[in-house]
């Protein structure tokens, strides 16, 4: 893959001939016949008296000053009409969360109270999670293909252990709408419509804010399942006001791999609560008119009958969530502050809490200046996925207490601040009426962030397949 020198130092036969420094190579665009520079470096042409200017809705590419008008109406960073199921902030919570005051800050680190908090609470609540390391048959070729390299095959992994979940769940069957939070190139749907076979009224939507590259989605156009992305933040996000769920009202699966920090409990108020309330509204009936005597008598029979109506019946069939990111958790948008209201916990200690979740996955580097070697490094690039990016020291909090943890120590309590986050979850979606558990679904040497979150329905509540 070496150029020679000669070659290193001229653009390729009919390419741009602009050097890219970034990038040490020439621009690989194809100039217009006649031309040296591609129509994003035409500037440099000195036979190109016209003059190219940034654009102003995204300054990372230039446009002709004189076409400029006629690029902002189609330019791809322009504002675009929202979709109908966009509805801004459903899925934020409540916007109450108290600033965190500087001295109050260094007076929790300096004293270690935040430190016993963590070991209380741990004592208190069960935390120890069962292994449920599962696999699926839809995925055996691909984990058996020696063309998969290392990380190829831990995500394969991962995927048939969240599939292997569903499975023991009953959640893999016709009739339901899977909907992936998070969805980027959609590989966990399209597992799961591997896994589903040709099973009919199955419904696809793939959740990502982001435009994805390299998405999968074109693999499965003419199969009997139905492949559907939606552009938008979870925080805005009304599945009510999805077209294809208002007409065929399918029971929804929620499912997410290595869904980060806040966008989990953004997709699970966006299941349990937004999603949810809708479909009870939706099929409440109308009650009879009455005199207003009649309804004082019977307000108090009434408001538990209307109680009873909404919730003999869960629109949301089950949620797997592979769960990730701490660290990137949101007081605001956090959907188990009741848990830590009822332990005498708020907004300044879970501020704490994500930030020494990191130690789980960053706690083992160690704090000192000594510098690591460059097999040490190897060996962690390859343990490290994407979402277990090494944080900075500020965001890690080792240069406020070098010395005062040992390396075990700071893992430790990570992993608890992790599992304390994660509880709140779950009592909050008891208390929605599902049956929540975590569980480890993978090996941490396949991933360090291996816990799984999932929920059904309380038995009475399950909803019935649509076929």
């Amino acid at each position: 893959r070496v150029r020679s020198a000669a070659t290193r130092h001229a653009p390729l036969p009919g390419r741009c001939a602009h050097f890219v420094l970034r990038k040490r190579r020439f621009c690989r665009m194809i100039p217009a016949p006649g031309r040296r520079f591609c129509g994003e470096h035409g500037h440099e042409e000195e036979q190109n008296d016209r003059k190219r200017i940034p654009c102003p809705l995204d300054p990372k590419h230039t446009v002709y000053e004189d076409q400029l008008q006629k690029h902002l109406k189609k330019c791809n960073s322009r504002e675009k009409p929202k979709p109908v199921y966009f509805v801004q902030d459903i899925n934020a919570g409540l916007r109450d969360a108290a600033e965190i005051p500087e001295k109050q800050v260094s007076t929790l680190f300096e004293t270690g109270k935040l430190y016993l908090k963590v070991l209380h609470l741990s004592a208190g609540l069960e935390l120890h999670l069962q292994e449920q390391i599962l696999s699926h048959q839809a995925l055996q070729e691909a984990l058996n293909d020696p063309k998969n390299g290392e990380s190829a095959f831990k995500h394969l992994k991962q995927q048939a252990s969240i599939l292997g979940n569903m499975e023991k769940l009953h959640l893999l069957g016709p009739g339901r709408c899977f909907v992936e939070f998070g969805a980027g190139r959609g590989k966990l749907s399209h597992w799961v419509d591997i896994a589903l076979g040709n099973v009919e009224n199955v419904q696809f939507l793939l959740v990502e804010r982001a435009t994805t590259r390299f998405k999968v989605d074109g693999k499965h156009k003419g199969r009997d399942s139905v492949f559907e992305r939606l552009q938008v933040d979870i925080q805005h996000l009304c599945l009510n006001k999805v077209p294809v769920l208002e007409k065929k009202k399918l029971p929804v699966v929620g499912i997410g791999k290595h869904l980060c920090g806040a966008a989990t409990d953004l997709a699970l108020r966006c299941l349990v609560e937004s999603y949810t309330i809708c479909c009870d509204r939706d099929h409440e009936e109308p009650a009879p008119k009455r005199s207003r005597a009649a309804e004082t008598e019977v307000a108090p029979h009434n408001s538990a009958g209307n109680e009873s109506t909404t919730e003999d019946h869960k629109p949301v069939a089950g949620i797997v969530i592979a769960l990730c990111c701490h660290h990137k958790c949101d007081w605001t948008h956090y959907v188990g502050r009741e848990f830590f209201k009822s332990v005498g916990l708020g907004p300044v200690e879970f501020h704490y809490f994500q930030r020494m979740s990191s130690w789980a996955t960053c706690g083992m580097r160690e704090t000192t200046s000594k510098a690591s070697t460059s097999e040490d490094s190897e060996d962690q690039t390859n343990d490290t996925e994407e979402h277990e990016q090494t944080l900075s020291r500020t965001e890690s909090g080792s240069d406020t207490l070098q010395g005062i943890l040992s390396v075990e120590e700071r893992k430790e309590i990570g992993c608890l601040c992790k599992r304390l986050i994660d509880h709140g979850r779950v009592e909050y979606l008891q208390q929605q009426g599902y049956k929540a558990e975590l569980q480890y679904y993978t090996d941490s040497a396949v991933s360090l962030e291996n816990v799984l979150l999932t929920a059904v329905p309380s038995p009475s509540l399950i909803p019935e397949p649509t076929i």
